[in-house]
Order: C-alpha cells, then sequence, then structure tokens
C-alpha cells in the first residue's frame, strides 16, 4: 500500500498531468469530416422517454417475464468532435420490461454522474466516484439488483428497476479496487469472476471474484507492465484467462488531449495468462501467443490433457490509428489452443469474416458446448467500424459451419443474447433477443428469435418509434 508521500507525489503529478491534458485538448485540430460516433446511426439521444404499451408483431413467449437492458455511451452533454472518443461517453442504458406476452414499457435513461446531472440540473446521486463516473459498457443483475458497470477503474452504480440511479454502490463497499464490464458467472457456484484493470496503476491488474449477494470475496493482484487495457476474460473450471495484449496505456495520448490514452504497443508482448482461481497473483502461467487484441471471448473449458481451449473475436491491431474509436481493420472468430506445458497458443480461424459481440449459452459456462453468437460487422479497409451489417451470425463448432440470419437492408442489429427456455434444456432450447436498428425511417426494434430457428422469422418484433443508438452490452434479467 501506498505511503501517504507517495500518495501526495503520486496526487501532485496526476495534477500536472491534467492540466497538460486540459491545455493540449483546445489544440487539437478540427475534424475536416464528420465524426463516426457522433452522426449517423451513433447521433446520440437527446432525450429520456418513457413509453407503454408498446406496439408487438408476432407472440412474446409467455414464459419471458423480466426485462432487456442494454447499455452504451450517449454523451449527455454536447461533446467536442476533435477530443471525443466512443468509449468515452456517458453511460445511457436503455430497458424493456416483458411479462404475460406483453411489452409493458421501454425506458432510457442516463446513468446519473457528473455531466448527465449538470445538465438535467440533478444532485448527484451518493457514493464513491472515479474520473469515469457513468458506467457505460455493461448492464447486468446480481442478486436481484441492477448495476451499470463499466472498466479502467470506474465504480459499479446501481439502478433501480425502472433504471432511475439509485447510488454509485462499489457492491456495498466489499469493492476496493476497480472493476470491469465483462463479469462471468460459474453456473457451479454462483459466483462471478473478473480481470480488472486501473488506469492509473501499471503494473497490475486483479482477479475479482463477487459472490452470489454481490460482495466482493477477493481481489487478488497479479504482476504486468505498461497499463495493459484488458476488457474481458474467461474461465474454465480451475482458472481465469488473462488477455495481455499490445493495447497499452499512452502517456503521449493522455498528455496530447486525447480523452482515451490507449494505442496499440508493438514492444509489449502478447501473452495469455493462466490464473488458478484460488491461487495467489504470482502463481500465474504465462503462454505466449502471436500479436493481435482481443476485446470479447466467448466460451472457455478444459481438455482432458491439461491444455484450455478459448473462442475469440481476435484483432490485428487495435487502437493503431484512429483516435476516435475502434479500428481494426480486420477480426475474425479464432479456437486458440493453450497449452501450459509446452507454453503454446495454437490459434485457428473459426470463421473469417470481421465481427464482434459473441455470446453463448452461459450455462455452460467453463464446458465444451458447440454454439456462438455474433454479430457480423463491415469487412474491409474503412477502419473506424461502422455498424452498417444487417447479419448476425451462428458458428456451429460441432459441424464447423456459419449459419447468418439477415435482417434485411439498413437493419443492423447489435449484440444478441442466449436466453434459455428452461434450465435444463438443450443448447438450442432458447430465444436470442437483441435490438435492431432500423436506418431506414429510424426506428429500432427489439428482435426475440428462436435459438432452434436461426435463419427463420422472429418470433416476435417489439417497435420502439426512434433510433437507439449502437451500444455495447447488455443482459436478460429476469424477474
Amino acid at each position: 500500500m501506498a505511503s501517504n508521500v507517495e500518495n501526495l507525489i503520486r496526487g501532485a503529478v496526476t495534477k500536472g498531468i491534467v492540466k497538460v491534458a486540459d491545455f493540449n485538448r483546445k489544440r487539437l485540430p478540427r475534424p475536416t469530416d464528420a465524426h463516426p460516433f457522433l452522426t449517423g446511426i451513433h447521433k446520440p439521444m437527446t432525450e429520456e422517454f418513457t413509453l407503454e404499451a408498446l406496439r408487438v408483431d408476432g407472440e412474446i413467449p409467455a414464459s419471458l417475464k423480466g426485462r432487456y437492458l442494454r447499455n452504451g455511451p450517449n454523451p449527455a452533454a454536447a461533446p467536442d468532435p476533435a477530443s471525443y472518443h466512443w468509449f468515452t461517453g456517458a453511460g445511457m442504458v436503455h430497458g424493456i420490461r416483458i411479462e404475460d406476452g406483453k411489452a409493458d414499457w421501454y425506458r432510457n435513461r442516463w446513468v446519473r454522474g457528473a455531466e448527465a446531472c449538470a445538465v438535467l440540473g440533478e444532485e448527484v446521486p451518493p457514493g464513491p466516484r472515479e474520473s469515469s463516473d457513468a458506467p457505460n459498457t455493461n448492464v447486468v443483475g446480481i442478486a436481484g439488483r441492477t448495476f451499470a458497470i463499466v472498466e479502467a477503474g470506474g465504480k459499479p452504480v446501481e439502478l433501480g428497476y425502472e433504471l432511475d440511479t439509485i447510488a454509485h454502490n462499489p457492491f456495498d463497499g466489499t469493492l476496493v479496487g476497480s472493476y470491469t464490464a465483462h463479469p462471468h458467472e460459474d453456473p457451479a457456484t454462483g459466483e462471478l469472476h473478473a480481470i480488472t484493470y486501473k488506469g492509473d496503476e501499471p503494473t497490475k491488474v486483479w482477479h475479482v471474484v463477487v459472490d452470489k449477494n454481490a460482495h466482493v470475496i477477493r481481489e487478488e493482484a497479479v504482476a504486468v507492465s505498461d497499463g495493459p487495457s484488458i476488457h474481458d476474460c474467461a474461465i474454465t473450471e480451475n482458472y481465469v484467462l488473462v488477455f495481455d495484449l499490445p493495447v497499452t496505456f499512452s502517456m503521449k495520448m493522455l498528455l496530447g488531449g486525447y480523452r482515451f490514452p490507449y494505442a496499440w504497443n508493438d514492444a509489449h508482448p502478447a501473452r495469455v495468462g493462466l490464473l488458478p482461481r484460488k491461487g495467489r497473483g504470482d502463481e500465474i502461467v504465462w503462454v505466449p501467443v502471436e500479436p493481435c487484441y482481443v476485446f470479447h471471448p466467448a466460451n472457455a473449458h478444459e481438455t482432458a490433457d491439461g491444455k484450455v481451449i478459448v473462442d475469440v473475436v481476435a484483432h490485428e491491431t487495435m487502437f493503431a490509428s484512429s483516435k476516435r474509436g475502434p479500428d481494426s481493420e480486420k477480426s475474425r472468430m479464432e479456437r486458440w489452443t493453450i497449452d501450459p506445458v509446452a507454453g503454446t497458443t495454437m490459434r485457428a480461424v473459426i470463421h473469417d469474416h470481421a465481427q464482434e459481440f459473441p455470446r453463448y449459452d452461459e450455462r455452460l459456462t467453463t464446458r465444451p458446448y458447440r454454439y456462438i453468437y455474433s454479430v457480423a460487422i463491415p469487412d474491409g479497409a474503412n477502419a473506424e467500424w461502422q455498424l452498417a451489417e444487417t447479419r448476425l451470425f451462428r458458428h456451429d463448432l460441432e459441424k464447423d459451419a456459419t449459419d447468418a440470419h439477415d435482417f434485411g437492408p439498413g437493419r443492423h442489429p447489435g449484440e444478441f443474447v442466449f436466453v434459455p427456455r428452461g434450465d435444463p434444456g438443450a443448447e438450442e432450447d432458447g430465444w436470442l433477443i437483441g435490438l435492431v436498428v432500423n436506418m431506414n425511417d429510424e426506428t429500432t426494434d427489439l428482435v426475440i428469435l428462436n435459438a432452434d430457428d436461426f435463419t427463420g422469422s422472429p418470433q416476435a418484433v417489439v417497435h420502439l418509434p426512434h433510433r437507439v443508438p449502437p451500444g455495447f452490452h447488455g443482459n436478460w434479467v429476469a424477474d
């Protein structure tokens, strides 16, 4: 733990850096084109809506009772296009409540941090806040409660059932450090595992475990270098996987005035860590991998001969040129076979088209499984993501085949979540639920697909009369 003197020095240095960054931010060159994450399909919403008795085509399954929730960046105050990065916008959570075959309501609410409260003329809710005080990346249900979450140091924010902000709440004070946008629940224990990092701690990341009561029971530090950006992790029966890849903190970017100070770093070795889930941080086994970047894995499991299998969306590079958002020119779905004894990682392509946001039947977390569902993104030379594809993929790992559900011209899907019809049940026995933006008339649909009729017509479509900008992650939170 840092001494008081160390904290004073760090605080003084940080204040100086912030002043330089603020000064240089005003001197950034003015963009000559439209910001891709502030215009078109990504143009932020400017209002909060409460809509009731939503129009539905088809038949919503009677057994669905709960909320589909999704989080994403949506600035409350007009941002400066010269310095705005998609990953830094204030969080806005969207929710659709379903019961008895009806869509009762839709709500969108800014997560109440300093920015939204200043614009709305409200007091900031209670609780400890970090610099990122309006989590914009995911929204999860834990122990009957709802939390908006983000990585890199931001604390969780607890939301009410109707998405009002209750408090900035680090799991009832049990979280000492930072959290993540991607906790993974082990179905066998009910515990949520995550790898977390903090922008001002470049030499450590942490394995954080949250129990069934939404309280932290483990924060184990793991030594790293260069301040890697580790967006997500994966778990097996015995390990948590740490993706330490060549996107790291950039002091040059920070001092230059850019709000997202992470960049591709050729000098940073690419490796995957196998950390024993109950072991010390220094017991981690590091295995090298060819340089690439992974935002999101699908599932992972161990083999009988001691290897670890994990399926990931791998990007050739990330944040190598754009200062405005993700800029990979190529991504693909891959299967990695990690051999901790030989010290090797074998990469095999599952599907070569650009894609992101892989999901699966999470009842099978840590175990072998068959299906991955992912969102197609444009494949080509335009590095900055334009979420203009119309297809959702289903990868059949057993048959080595990929099907596509095409929503049609001008209709752009986001991440789809698998919801089982019951527990237990077959892997295809459920629904896929997600938002589809219709840019033909700037409306949005919540689409419910039958997982066992993936390419067929939707089971139901819930209509929203406005465009919901593409965001990041969400979940079905059953009542």
